[in-house]
């Protein structure tokens, strides 16, 4: 028999460097909410909201402790004092401002209010009057006024003023240093106020969140976890909740508790959380036939266990987003209970007060309606833009 030598080839051989730069870990791996993070950062919009709230949110906690008014304090001669004026110039240290009421509003030069200037002389029939400051004198003439509302010239002469005998003309514009927003009908601050409507806002969204989430969310979970006749029960209750107009709750409670802020935080605690339920229950019903849960049933977790620990935490995501979207309709809503009477009450702020009593004089002081509405629609963006964006980075199909 003849000798064949075989070859053996090495069992093991020498590996490439580039084989092993396949398998090296470049960064660690993100969970979920830090993927969702990192998405949520590159919407420019959704950061814009969200700095917005917290602007807002900083705004409303710490502006009324450094200001010396209150959304309550009233000088009745300062009324409807706009936050920017034209002043005439008496000398150098002094300047006043002619209000729509024809009264005379002494400014220093840098713009602070500092009082009313009274009169002299008053007569009603020539509608003329006198004053008198630092041997100046000063006359103001507005027989003019009812020539030119017969004329309807929106140029026409209403009023002349004259120091010294000689003619007044507006010396310069000054910005309102005093209220930096301007003054209501009753010479209250309307930046305090609208601050103060902020805090009455993020109170509600806080109270909705909080309803949206320990009602809605459990509410739901139980009806889509156990199923059967009793989620058929529980969805009847919940269509006939949804089937009563929020606006007549309001109503019904305001008899028997009055307005305020509690009428519609008990409104809220009824009637809004219906719709979160419904979603709640939509996302364990899907999520209660996955493999996680049989798992969980199998080691013998409890039915409250298991909704806390497993389906509850995995539907965190649309929750997330649907109390999102929820809190602008919760500020609109209150503020709009309040604009109709039904919600805070006088001398408390809200946005829905401030417009409504910006109402009588919306024509000769606009800026009294302008900037609630201005505050109103900024939060609402804020909430929406941010709830977008909550949106498509907690989305797991959008996952890269």
């Amino acid at each position: 028999m003849a000798n064949t030598k075989m070859e053996i080839s090495p069992k093991w051989q020498k590996v490439k460097k580039e084989e092993l730069e396949k398998d090296k870990i470049e960064r660690p791996s993100l969970t979920y909410w830090q993927d969702a993070w990192r998405r949520l950062k590159k919407n420019k919009l959704s950061m814009v909201g969200l700095s917005l709230i917290i602007i807002i949110a900083l705004t409303a906690i710490f502006a009324p402790m450094i200001s010396k008014y209150s959304y309550e304090d009233q000088r009745l001669e300062f009324v409807n004092m706009p936050p920017k004026f034209e002043v005439y110039k008496i000398d150098d240290n002094n300047y006043f401002h002619l209000t729509n009421e024809y009264k005379l509003i002494l400014v220093s030069g840098e713009g602070e209010l500092i009082d009313i200037l009274k009169e002299v002389e008053i007569n009603p029939i020539k509608a003329y009057k006198r004053y008198e400051l630092n041997e100046n004198e000063i006359i103001l003439d507005y027989s003019f006024a009812k020539k030119t509302a017969r004329s309807k010239d929106p140029n026409a002469k209403k009023f002349e003023l004259r120091l010294n005998g000689e003619e007044m003309t507006i010396n310069k514009t000054m910005r309102n240093k005093s209220y930096i927003l301007g003054s209501d009908h009753l010479g209250r601050d309307l930046f305090i106020r609208i601050v103060f409507g902020a805090r009455i806002s993020l109170f509600v969204a806080f109270v909705a969140t909080m309803v949206n989430f320990f009602i809605g969310v459990f509410y739901g979970g139980i009806s889509g976890y156990i199923g059967g006749k009793v989620d058929n029960v529980m969805m009847r209750i919940v269509d006939i909740i949804s089937t009563v107009p929020l606006l007549l709750i309001v109503i019904l409670l305001s008899v028997y508790l009055g307005n305020g802020i509690k009428t519609i935080i008990i409104a809220f605690g009824l009637v809004y959380w219906v719709r979160m339920a419904r979603l709640v229950r939509g996302q364990v019903l899907s999520l209660k036939e996955q493999e996680f849960v049989l798992a969980a049933k199998t080691v013998g977790a409890s039915t409250w266990r298991i909704l806390a620990k497993h389906l509850i935490p995995n539907a965190m995501g649309p929750i997330i987003v649907s109390m999102t979207m929820m809190i602008p309709a919760a500020i609109f809503t209150e503020a709009f209970l309040s604009f109709i009477g039904l919600g805070v009450s006088a001398p408390q702020a809200s946005w829905g007060t401030i417009a409504n009593e910006a109402l009588k004089s919306l024509w000769t002081n606009p800026y009294q309606l302008i900037y609630p509405s201005i505050a109103i629609c900024i939060t609402i963006l804020a909430f929406n833009f941010l709830g977008d964006g909550l949106r498509d980075a907690l989305d797991p199909r959008l996952r890269k």
